[in-house]
């Protein structure tokens, strides 16, 4: 087994940045995309490699497994964290933002499960974990397009899981709770049992153990790491 390696989409900033910096710390090599030059930047800074593009941009996403393959020779870990759809009162959201998000959160989940699954069942196995929300579960009017297709997105894992657990292949849902790289308004803070927003970083660790052989024996699961936000036991 040669050097592992992670793909983080969405890895210019926020969530997606701060996992891309702690599997670095955890040795693993780095490839990243994002919309803007972010993830070429911080690729050069933690020696990875990087593509401009977008989640929900089917050739994107191939081109970014084709450069890491190219670069490595191996896709041990992958990380989807899309951008936020669009919000508004629910009966008032046109058609097609409805798509859009749909666009957004659920297709990428499924295309690079595509293109990854027939690499990960070649090497022997790896882990895709997906970043969502707490709303997927406690569904927020506040995040209407958002609750229900990132509740999807923990529907296709669970059935993706299922599928590929025998051959080693995990796929997981990572659901945190208001954290800061979301410059979101103060009063969220409140919500949570911590009386807190969360830290980027604080959710990269999260992420960082779904990704790695640290969770081994974990797939199928949509894990909240949401600061006491969600009620539900």
């Amino acid at each position: 087994m040669g050097e592992r390696t992670c793909l983080v989409i969405g890895g210019g900033r926020g969530m997606g940045a701060a996992t891309a910096k702690e599997m670095h710390k955890r040795g693993y090599k780095l490839s990243l995309m994002s919309p803007t030059d972010s993830c070429e930047q911080l690729a050069e800074d933690l020696e990875g490699v990087a593509l401009r593009g977008k989640a929900e941009n089917k050739e994107n996403l191939q081109g970014i497994v084709n450069l890491t393959m190219e670069k490595y020779g191996r896709i041990d870990s992958v990380l989807v964290h899309v951008g936020a759809p669009p919000k508004g009162d629910l009966l008032e959201i046109d058609d097609e933002d409805w798509d859009k998000a749909n666009q957004m959160i659920i297709k990428p989940v499924v295309s690079i499960a595509k293109l990854v699954t027939p690499i990960m069942l070649e090497q022997g196995g790896g882990s895709i974990v997906n970043i969502t929300t707490f709303s997927a579960f406690e569904p927020s009017l506040t995040f209407p397009t958002s609750s229900v297709y990132r509740a999807g997105v923990s529907s296709f894992t669970k059935l993706f899981s299922d599928r590929y657990g025998a051959k080693n292949i995990r796929m997981n849902c990572l659901l945190p709770g208001f954290t800061d790289s979301l410059k979101l308004p103060e009063e969220f803070a409140k919500l949570s049992s911590l009386n807190r927003l969360a830290r980027a970083e604080e959710q990269a660790k999260v992420a960082a153990f779904l990704l790695s052989e640290d969770s081994s024996y974990i797939t199928g699961q949509s894990i909240r790491s949401d600061g006491g936000v969600t009620r539900h036991m």
